[in-house]
């Protein structure tokens, strides 16, 4: 964070404090929403009134649209018979509470306009008082309120002019001193200055209440608005310059969704969104996540993520944003080639209706770049042969470091498919409460300890049984979008101190196999240095340099090109603790080598999918001779 922007969060902090001493209406506002700014009546949040007009459109166009809000209006129809949420909490956390009054209103309330049906205006109602008797909703783990005042907010605005007065000021109340006023407490010293998800979550929620509310809370509706103008900036920085999402797949569905729908509520209500969307790389994010999904349909799930499947509402808003229905791509095959009520666990899914705009799923064209890269705090480079071949290889490098928020000790864990099936993985992230419930300090000395966080889970190397340095981080050195040798570089020195220098190469070559390259200087001392690739595969070693590895009747061979003299092994992914989670089906499967002290040493393995006919590429040359591209991005 550089002193302008410490100053600034000074500034905002010192802001909060002196309102949670004194009436929070009562603080002058300072920024761009003055006192002569106004909003449109009720309804103001993401929809004005008359725009449901459009997405009927939308539906009576496209049958894969009106299976979506079919499918909202079907799951509707079981909320309904459902008794009002209770203020119970798992943990610390009163989070999946907060999560499905949220999808509650916001399907409840997407229903009744769409539909003018009383038994959801009803029971969205219904919901709405009983979140607003909780006594409560968690400031002490803030993402809570965010994410109810969120909720509440929204239903509030849809059903204002079919509320009588008292229940309006029921829930007035509740999102003044239960989401809005807390937000000036001594929890906005965890997310107001923070760089990640949590400030963009709870700015965005913040808003929509402040937006609620605004008509009987002009002074304080500007001030909680201004403040997220200014504070959400922090973690949006992250997105330069080319759109990496630093917290990995899962923290983008999160906290760039969460973003989106502060941009777009500000859009709604003021006709503009204050130079939020143009911070240096947030548009060019869209291009990150369609490139984190493989062919399989599986996406690249470093750091704390979970598996992919649900469908992304914000891609469409950025499809729209950049006039680019390209960005769809993947996104088209979450909604046409699966059932659509299988998304309808998703809160934020009436907002693809929203931002649907009317495009034509069945029109998508394919995106032209085969490759992405994107530097950053956790930098990314992702490749593939196709995007039309189900069976095209796909291979994704990341560089980075183990300190970024919800970072693993994954620097320079690659991941690999072919013929339709993922070859190298990544685990992705154990369950907060299945640890926390057992006493681990998960974002604490103890995260290290967690087996499927630190290195001996990934695809990486490991020295001498050891950890990867915590703060060391690694930037990409080079990369390539040659069809006959798609690649990318990194320098891994700073995460190995036992080693003088590492560097590692991932390489698809002539369309047909993979490749990675690893060349190593010895420290001082010798060292051990241990290579593995997590796989689902089932492992059989052929030799002591080559393993077959067969899924779903496919295969693929391991081959370890360099050095001549090792024996392959494989190593089990349980856990060493109780408290790990179970890794069924899987296998670490690779090498350990001896590293003499300054000596220098290549490891190269190729990886050559059964539809190649086992035809290996020619000799792999130095990382120093791979071809390189000057620009810093690719695919944007």
């Amino acid at each position: 964070m550089n002193l302008t922007t410490l100053l600034r969060s000074l500034l905002v902090l010192l802001l909060a404090a002196l309102a949670a001493r004194a009436q929070p209406a009562a603080v002058a506002p300072t920024g761009p929403i003055g006192a002569a700014t106004t909003v449109p009546a009720h309804p103001r949040l993401l929809l004005l009134q008359g725009q449901e007009q459009a997405i009927q459109q939308t539906i009576a166009a496209d049958k894969t649209w009106r299976a979506v809000h079919e499918s909202i209006i079907v799951e509707c129809d079981k909320l309904v018979a459902l008794p009002p949420l209770q203020r119970i909490k798992i943990g610390k956390r009163l989070l999946d509470v907060s999560r499905e009054c949220l999808r509650r209103e916001f399907y409840l309330a997407y229903a009744w306009r769409m539909t003018r049906q009383e038994k959801y205006r009803k029971r969205a109602e219904q919901e709405l008082l009983a979140v607003a008797a909780f006594s409560d909703w968690n400031p002490s783990h803030f993402l809570d309120v965010a994410e109810m005042t969120t909720g509440v907010a929204l239903g509030y605005d849809w059903l204002y002019q079919d509320l009588s007065e008292p229940t309006r000021a029921t829930i007035r109340e509740a999102i003044l001193k239960k989401g809005l006023e807390p937000s000036f407490g001594p929890q906005t010293v965890n997310w107001l200055p923070s760089p990640s998800n949590w400030n963009q979550v709870c700015n965005a929620g913040m808003a929509f209440g402040a937006l609620a509310i605004y008509d009987e809370q002009p002074v304080l509706a500007r001030t909680v608005l201004n403040r997220a103008i200014e504070t959400v900036v922090i973690p949006m920085r992250a997105y330069g310059p080319d759109g990496a999402y630093p917290e990995g797949y899962s923290y983008w569905s999160y906290g760039t969704s969460f973003n989106v729908l502060l941009i777009n509520a500000l859009e709604k209500a003021f006709g503009q969104d204050f130079g939020l969307s143009q911070q240096p790389g947030f548009l060019k994010t869209a291009g990150y996540l369609q490139n984190m999904t493989g062919p399989s349909g599986n996406a690249f799930m470093y750091s704390d993520s979970w598996p992919a499947g649900a469908a992304q509402p914000a891609m469409y808003w950025f499809a729209n944003k950049l006039k680019n229905p390209s960005l769809l791509w993947v996104e088209r095959t979450r909604l046409v080639a699966s059932d659509t009520t299988r998304q309808t666990r998703d809160r934020l899914l009436p907002a693809l209706m929203l931002w649907s705009n009317g495009v034509a799923l069945n029109d998508i064209p394919a995106p032209a770049a085969t490759q992405w890269v994107g530097s950053g705090p956790n930098p990314v480079a992702l490749m593939r042969t196709s995007w039309t071949d189900p069976n095209a290889l796909y291979m994704g490098l990341k560089a980075g470091s183990p300190a970024v928020s919800h970072g693993h000790m994954d620097v320079g864990s690659f991941v690999f498919e072919a013929d339709g099936e993922r070859w190298s993985m990544d685990f992705g992230a154990q369950e907060y409460e299945s640890l926390e419930s057992k006493g681990v300090d998960l974002f604490g000395k103890q995260r290290w300890d967690v087996f499927r966080l630190n290195n001996f889970s990934h695809s990486v190397l490991t020295v001498n049984n050891g950890l990867q340095a915590v703060k060391g981080a690694a930037v990409l050195t080079g990369h390539s979008a040659a069809p006959n040798f798609q690649s990318a570089t990194t320098d891994l020195s700073a995460l190995y101190p036992a080693l003088a220098a590492a560097q590692r190469g991932v390489a698809l070559v002539e369309g047909r196999s993979a490749v990675v390259r690893d060349e190593l200087t010895g420290g001082p001392a010798a060292s051990t240095v241990r290579w593995a690739m997590l796989t689902p595969a089932t492992v059989k070693l052929l030799s002591p340099t080559t393993a077959e590895l067969t899924k779903n009747g496919k295969k693929l061979l391991l081959q370890v090109a360099e050095p001549a003299k090792l024996t392959l092994r494989t190593w089990p992914t349980a856990g060493p603790h109780a408290y790990d989670a179970p890794n069924p089906g899987t296998t670490l499967v690779g090498f350990e080598v001896p590293v003499p002290a300054n000596a220098k040493m290549t490891l190269t393995v190729l990886l050559v999918p059964g539809s190649a006919g086992r035809k290996a590429p020619a000799k792999v040359l130095p990382l120093a001779q791979w071809p390189q591209q000057t620009s810093t991005s690719a695919g944007q």
